[in-house]
This record gives structure tokens, sequence and C-alpha cells, in this order.
């Protein structure tokens, strides 16, 4: 697909980190940005400074959850714009979920579903259908995750899980846009190949009350500025991939129609290669043993 100016995107979970990453680099190539995000103070912010930057801007305030909310955002888009050509389901949260998996509470993982999975399904429920029926060129990005995505992380298995869950409903899109022939492509992105500024260590701070946790937690929350701390401390070096990396990496990878936004990474590819070979030779996980808890 190649990127015009007069196009239109729409990003969830842009208010911040990667998300905003994508809309400003979008509004680099000309293209008007739908921006959606649960906070309104942070959206309005992102929003203003995108603006005074000349790009064409239309916020709303949304919680990617609820699918009442992602159909008006899609209904508004198109009453602002006409069109949409580019989609990124993008808006995540960690569970905030401790211990082992039958100690988890279930809100933990009914929060993290609907934002993270239902909140990649209602985006396409709610846009695909229109940009596939405007017969002009498009494309859908769902954010995933090399934890779950490639292999899960058991310490954050929630979390996992639901990404494994992104990478599944996008090859089967992906399927499903091929079967009807749809100028319409679909890409998985795994953002990296390193750790990210972004605000999913705090994502806590928009939990909703629907699901706020049964009991207190057993630690704080740390941010990522104390974990960090915290590696370095210990002796392990921290690297980062800043996000306007991974927005490049997001509008290279639409204009080649590629579906799997995976960075080359020595260790995601070696990941990928174990979990390959253990399922090949039909062998326990080994791949795991590095994160077994004690």
């Amino acid at each position: 697909m190649e990127l015009r100016a007069g196009q239109v995107a729409v990003v969830t979970g842009a208010a911040s980190g990667i998300g905003l990453a994508m809309a400003r680099r979008f509004a680099a190539e000309g293209l008007k940005v739908v921006l959606a995000d649960v906070e309104p103070a942070a959206l309005e912010k992102a929003a203003d400074a995108l603006r005074a930057e000349g790009a064409d801007v239309h916020a709303r305030v949304v919680d990617v959850g609820v699918r009442e909310e992602v159909q008006q955002l899609a209904e508004s888009a198109y009453d602002t714009y006409g069109a949409v050509h580019v989609l990124c389901n993008n808006a995540g949260v960690g569970s905030g979920a401790e211990g082992r998996m039958w100690e988890h509470e279930p809100n933990d993982w009914k929060w993290a579903f609907e934002v993270n999975v239902w909140g990649v399904f209602h985006g396409v429920q709610a846009f695909v259908p229109r940009m596939i029926k405007s017969g002009q060129p498009g494309h859908v990005v769902n954010t995933s995750s090399g934890d779950g995505g490639i292999a899960p992380l058991p310490t954050a298995s929630v979390y996992a899980i639901t990404k494994a869950a992104v990478v599944t409903l996008t090859e089967s899109l992906y399927a499903h846009l091929r079967a009807e022939h749809a100028r319409v492509g679909a890409s998985v992105l795994f953002p990296g190949p390193h750790m990210l500024r972004t605000g999913l260590w705090e994502s806590h701070r928009n939990r909703p009350d629907r699901y706020a946790k049964e009991r207190p937690r057993r630690t704080p929350y740390r941010s990522l500025g104390q974990w960090e701390a915290a590696m370095r401390e210990a002796g392990k070096e921290v690297r980062f991939t800043p996000v306007e990396e991974v927005a490049e990496f997001v509008v290279a990878g639409i204009r080649a129609g590629r579906f799997w936004l995976l960075p080359e990474s020595e260790h995601s590819d070696a990941q990928i290669r174990a979990r390959a070979r253990s399922m090949l030779d039909r062998t326990n996980p080994s791949y795991l043993e590095s994160f077994i808890l004690d």
C-alpha cells in the first residue's frame, strides 16, 4: 500500500508511546490522523502537539474494550474525514496479576482480555467492512508483543496470553481479507527489538472500576524507572528501542505489504527457532527454562 497525503489513519492508544509515535509518523507523510485513547488529558495534549506541528487531527476519548465506543469512533472518523485507510489497533494494558496462574484474580484476566483482545476485535468489526467496501487500498496493524506473540514470559502470563491471541487473530484476518480479494492488508506488530519507554508499566492508572482488583497487591506496582534501576543494580544491561524507530518500521512495513512486522533480533530469532523445534520434535518447552520461577 502506498501512503499518500490526504489519506486517513486511525490509531488507538494514541496519547503516548508507540501510538503517538505512529500517529506523528503518519502525519509526517501527510495523512490525517484520528487519535483514540482512554485518557482525556493525555489525549488532548497529544492532539494539540500534533496540530502545532501542522497535522490534521481528530481526537476522541475511547475505551476500546467497550464495543459501542469503538463503533462510535468509526462513525466519528468517517463523519469527519469520509474514509479510513490505515487502522492501528494499538491500545494495550498490563494485567496487574501476581503470583502463579491459579492465584490470579479473574478481573485481571477480564480487563486484559477486554482491552488487548476484544479491543482489537472491536476495531476490526467497526472499521474493516467499511474499508473493504470503499474499494480503496487499506491496511490494518494489530500490536502484539514478543512476550506471548513469540513465547510467553511466565511472570507476565496474562499479558502474554492476550498478545498470543492477537497474533492468531491477525493471521485469521489476513486469510479472510485474501479470501475476499480485498484491497486491505494486515500486519501484526512486535514492537522492539528492545525494551520500550511506554505507559504500559503504569496502565493500572486507567483500570476501570468494573474490573477493580478484589484484594490489595502483595507488592507495589513498579514503574519503568524503578525496574530499570533494579536491572542496572543487578548488573544487567538494559537496552531501549526508541518508539520513533517502531513507527518508522510500521510505515515501511505497510508500504512493503509485510505481515510480520518483526524487527531482526538474535534473541527473538533464537526463541522462535527453539519454540518451533520443540513443537516439531514433540519435546518439552525447554526454551522457557530460563524463565521458570523458583
